[in-house]
């Protein structure tokens, strides 16, 4: 595990650092080529991503309602000493300062319908990869100038963030970019977590996300990655049990670390009951924990990405040291008359009143 974390520190190093201009490693989609090509419009928009940080913003894009929880996540983080930087609250926001742009791609969601069976696949998923780099340059404009790039679809992490990535390195854009599954696999892994669970909805376990980006990411062959969507149940300390039957009916490894694709997850429920398994005197719980390791550890997608980027804008000294409160503002994608896609600034008040009803 030495070497995966060795492996991985590179990797972090270098995506957080501005880069010099490199050619792709594999094709890009051609509308990166043509954005790179394009000096004096958005290829010039390209080139300046993240250059302007600690003033830039922080992104948020994605489906309406994850975007949307996770900036709430956002705004209410109280998890540490601003000063020390160390775990604690200090009744102060930890993002004390920042501003985040709320990009909602409601013309798109949900973006399960890209992965519709037919010969038209590839096209669509060319298409969700291109939502992604406009998504990119709206947020590198002049409006939010954004410093780090957050998206909360793991689908579109497959399917985009390469392109995005590759039109910064194209350009010498440097603007750091998160999504739920490279965090989250990246925290497993370089706490040494080497047999994964993933928990993720259907259309992410049928497009095999989690498989591929631990392939691109983890340099040990010995680690492995297991991703269920439990059955449906009514409360959600019974989805976990489910997701373990299921895992005990595979036969799998001892499970190191389990990875909660959601932005709703309860999770002191969870620990609750994994508490309660873990000290149980009943067979199944016994037989459940020995399923996991001692070190057995839960991530979720809006922790981990809340997490991520404190540690990345403090490592960084990207924050902006403002002396006042968080600030959001939100946009909701549409598409223009000329079959662009566009934003229409939103209110807080028609955010809460269209979206809040779907949020635990």
């Amino acid at each position: 595990m030495k070497r995966t974390r060795l492996y991985l520190l590179a990797a972090l190093s270098l995506a957080v650092a501005c880069q010099q201009p490199s050619v792709a490693p594999r094709p890009t989609i051609p509308m990166v080529l043509s954005v790179a090509a394009d000096s004096s419009g958005l290829g010039r928009i390209a080139a300046q991503a993240g250059h302007a940080a600690p003033d830039g913003h922080v992104a948020i894009i994605g489906e309406p309602q994850d975007a949307m929880t996770l900036a709430m996540r956002f705004l209410g983080s109280d998890l540490v000493d601003n000063v020390s930087g160390r775990p604690g609250r200090d009744s102060l926001p930890d993002f004390a300062g920042e501003t985040f742009t709320v990009l909602m791609d409601k013309e798109n969601a949900p973006y399960r319908h890209f992965f519709n069976d037919g010969p038209e696949l590839e096209g669509q998923l060319d298409s969700l990869r291109e939502i992604a780099v406009r998504h990119a340059l709206r947020a590198w404009g002049k409006e939010s100038n954004a410093k780090l790039l957050i998206y909360t679809s793991s689908l579109q992490a497959r399917y985009g963030l390469f392109d995005v990535d590759t039109l910064q390195q194209l350009t010498g854009g440097c603007s750091r970019l998160l999504s739920p599954v490279h965090v989250m696999l990246e925290k497993a892994l370089l706490q040494d977590a080497r047999h994964l669970l993933v928990w993720a909805p259907r259309e992410v376990r049928h497009a095999a996300v989690y498989e591929s980006v631990l392939q691109e990411i983890s340099a040990d062959p010995t680690a492995t990655i297991t991703v269920l969507t439990p059955d449906p149940a009514l409360d959600v300390r019974t989805e976990f049990r489910n997701l373990l039957r299921q895992y005990q009916a595979i036969g799998g490894p001892v499970i190191d670390a389990l990875l909660i694709d959601s932005y709703t997850a309860p999770m002191k429920s969870l620990q609750a009951e994994l508490g309660m398994i873990r000290h149980s005197g009943t067979d199944e719980d016994a037989a459940f924990s020995q399923m996991l390791s001692p070190g057995f550890m839960m991530l979720d997608a809006a922790g981990s990405l809340v997490e991520s980027t404190y540690e990345i804008l403090r490592a960084r000294n990207w924050f902006t040291h403002k002396i006042s409160r968080p600030k959001v503002a939100y946009y909701e994608s549409l598409e223009s008359a000329e079959g662009e896609l566009s934003y229409r600034p939103v209110s807080a008040y028609y955010v809460q009143r269209t979206y809040v009803s779907d949020i635990d």
